[in-house]
């Protein structure tokens, strides 16, 4: 059993995915289509004689890359990835969503086990902390960069 790379035409892949597990074929396990990965479905199965069959019966799949995966080369496609990755302390971030929607501010503290930042807004007269999630804020400028 192995995890094989089904090429399928862009902005196509749940479908494909979602196309191969509804044909209900015993040899295949899984279809995972992620966001990260364009034009690309990986499929788990027995063996990749299986689908290439079905394959043919599927629009928008352009057919199987030769040689097959590991678990290990695509686990990092099954955790999602926390919001407040790649934001730093002292950044320069606008508020995308909330009361505060348009707002700049300043990173302050991150918790990444909360997924929330902590941010000080830039235009108020009173230096006041505010946090919010991770995925209502836009980084305009890092110091690291």
């Amino acid at each position: 059993m192995g995890i094989f790379a089904v090429k399928t035409t862009a902005s196509q892949e749940r479908t494909v995915a979602d196309m191969i597990m509804s044909k209900e074929e015993e040899s295949i396990h899984a279809a995972l289509a992620p966001d990260s990965l364009t034009s690309y479905v990986m499929v788990e199965a027995d063996d990749s004689s299986v689908f290439e069959r079905i394959l043919d019966e599927i629009p928008h799949s352009r057919g199987v890359v030769p040689g097959e995966s590991g678990i290990a080369e695509v686990e990092h496609f099954l955790s999602p990835k926390p919001d407040v990755e790649g934001i730093a302390e002292s950044d320069i971030v606008e508020l995308v969503a909330g009361p505060f929607k348009g707002e700049k501010a300043q990173v302050q503290r991150i918790d990444e086990g909360k997924d929330q930042v902590t941010v000080e807004l830039y235009e108020a007269t009173v230096p006041i902390p505010v946090t919010v999630r991770g995925d209502q804020i836009r980084v305009l400028d890092s110091e690291e960069r």
